[in-house]
């Protein structure tokens, strides 16, 4: 006998929205959550590293100006030593000049207030002085200042020595001001000075 129970299926219409179950939407929600969390945290990630490749380039800058100020002024002070002990009795005017032109501040006007006393007491004694060996190291600086320590060996002849060169060495203590990219020597000492030898 036929079975007269007829099985129907229902087909939802043209229109009509399927509920997603609850399950569905709590996985989507927390996918969403999950992926801003991700993105929040790489823009953080990224924004420290921004920060400290900033950071970084300004350091390292500021380290490599610091180098560069640092090794200009110890040439300046092994270049400024050999004109300061480097003359000639009868051709003073090139020394002063060349003394003159790399110092400034309390040195350049102590240098020219005893220069005519300096003129005649080289120029009476017949003095002559060569630099054999110059070596030179910086102490400390910045970009704006440092001091420099300077061994000058010399010869020095005079009537004193019968013109016959005799080896001395100047040790010296530089203290140099950055002029707007040009050191000079503002303050010369002379804490240990070795005399030619008699």
């Amino acid at each position: 006998m036929p079975n007269d129970e007829t099985t129907t299926s229902t087909t939802p219409s043209e229109g009509s929205t399927v509920a997603a179950p609850a399950s569905a939407k709590a996985t989507w929600w927390a996918m969403d959550r999950k992926t801003l969390g991700l993105r929040g945290a790489a823009a953080v990630v990224l924004g420290a590293s921004v920060a400290t490749s900033v950071f970084l380039f300004v350091e390292n800058k500021n380290s490599t100006d610091l180098l560069e100020a640092q090794q200009q002024a110890r040439e300046a002070a092994c270049r400024y030593a050999p004109a300061l002990a480097d003359y000639d009795s009868k051709n003073l005017d090139t020394y002063f000049k060349a003394v003159l032109a790399g110092a400034t501040g309390d040195w350049k006007k102590q240098f020219d207030s005893t220069s005519t006393e300096l003129r005649d007491a080289l120029t009476q004694g017949e003095v002559i002085s060569k630099v054999t060996d110059t070596q030179c190291a910086l102490r400390s600086g910045d970009e704006n200042s440092a001091e420099a320590i300077v061994v000058i060996g010399t010869t020095i002849s005079s009537l004193g020595t019968e013109h016959k060169p005799k080896p001395g060495q100047l040790s010296m203590v530089f203290n140099l001001h950055n002029d707007n990219g040009r050191w000079l020597v503002e303050k010369v000492n002379s804490p240990l000075t070795s005399p030619p030898a008699p």
